[in-house]
């Protein structure tokens, strides 16, 4: 039975000699363009504890599923197929949940490897302040080969997390720039695309520039949050060849944010993600606190983007061809 970087590396072959990209989830590979409709940034769980404190023991897997299903099949009944979660570790990843969630419903659901440095450090593990660059990539390196902790599910891409950029021109805290730099040689390593929360406009341009300098293909790098970044940043990530994630439906008033939206596409369609950030079971609430659905994206943001004169065939590419292309491995 093959294990490890052997399994790896075979279901790339295959796909190699297929010629047929694919997208890790957490049941395994499937075709990219089986992903379907697809919702590219989304949380089904979170812990705030902290890096230090946050561990398996303070949920339980079956409360969160029997919790989170519902929300699930909401989307699944309008269609949609394929599930990013960005909860990266230390934030209450777990991949068991995702795959109890995915067999239940049938959703195409990714996970990620990766650590999160917004937040003002209180998400990052603390090995992770004196790993050097490479040994971060390393680590992540290893789950995309191995798997996450005794799970054997390989995630499908990388989650970081940075803070606000400083200083002229803007530029990185020491820790976020880490996370970045091991995040580009991660991501060359095993084809994973790398989702990055990025504190405001400035700081998204400096994590796309640097993942770039450091030899990430700019189409592996997806620059989220940014509904709010601007339009000139928006166009200068997309113009990188970087992706431009507008992950806030229903955080914003449907019409100006699908204007916005729509000013970008005559010309980067191809470098634009929709999603909700939505979500999420909390960990340490009651009953897993309330839960905000995933369904703002098929009920308000399409609708308006529609309205707004977007084509179907511009909206097929920005919920389907869009997501699948951004999260294929890089054979």
């Amino acid at each position: 039975m093959l294990v490890g970087a052997s399994l790896l590396a075979a279901r790339l072959a295959s796909a190699a000699e297929r010629r047929v990209p694919v997208i890790e989830t957490v049941r395994g590979p499937v075709p990219a363009d089986q992903f379907g409709l697809a919702l590219a940034h989304e949380h089904i769980m979170c812990d705030f504890a902290g890096a230090a404190l946050t561990s398996r023991q303070r949920w339980e897997v079956d409360a969160v599923v029997r919790t989170m299903r519902p929300h699930l099949q909401q989307v699944v009944d309008r269609g949609v197929r394929g599930f990013v979660d960005c909860t990266p570790a230390g934030i209450g990843r777990d991949p068991r949940v995702l795959r109890a969630l995915a067999e239940a419903t049938g959703l195409h659901i990714v996970t990620n490897t990766g650590y999160y440095g917004a937040g003002g450090g209180k998400y990052v593990p603390e090995h992770a302040r004196t790993d050097t660059v490479e040994q971060l990539a390393a680590r992540w390196v290893a789950e995309c080969e191995q798997g996450i902790e005794d799970t054997g599910i390989l995630p499908g891409f990388i989650k970081i997390g940075v803070n606000g950029a400083s200083g002229q021109p803007p530029t990185l805290s020491a820790m976020d720039a880490k996370l970045v730099e091991a995040a580009a040689i991660a991501a060359v390593r095993t084809g994973r695309s790398v989702t990055c929360h990025t504190g405001g406009a400035e700081a998204g341009l400096a994590a796309a520039r640097l993942f770039i300098a450091r030899g990430g293909a700019p189409a592996r790098f997806v620059v989220a949050h940014a509904d709010g970044h601007g339009a000139e940043a928006q166009r200068q990530v997309a113009e990188l060849g970087a992706w431009v994630s507008f992950d806030a439906a229903g955080q914003r008033p449907a019409a100006a944010h699908a204007a916005a939206i729509a000013a970008l596409l005559p010309r980067h369609a191809d470098r634009v993600l929709l999603s909700g950030d939505a979500g999420w079971y909390w960990v340490g609430e009651p009953g897993g606190g309330q839960v905000r659905g995933y369904t703002a994206v098929t009920d308000v943001l399409l609708p308006a983007l529609r309205a707004a004169g977007v084509a179907p065939t511009t909206i097929e590419q920005l919920t389907v061809r869009n997501p699948a292309a951004a999260f294929s491995l890089a054979v």
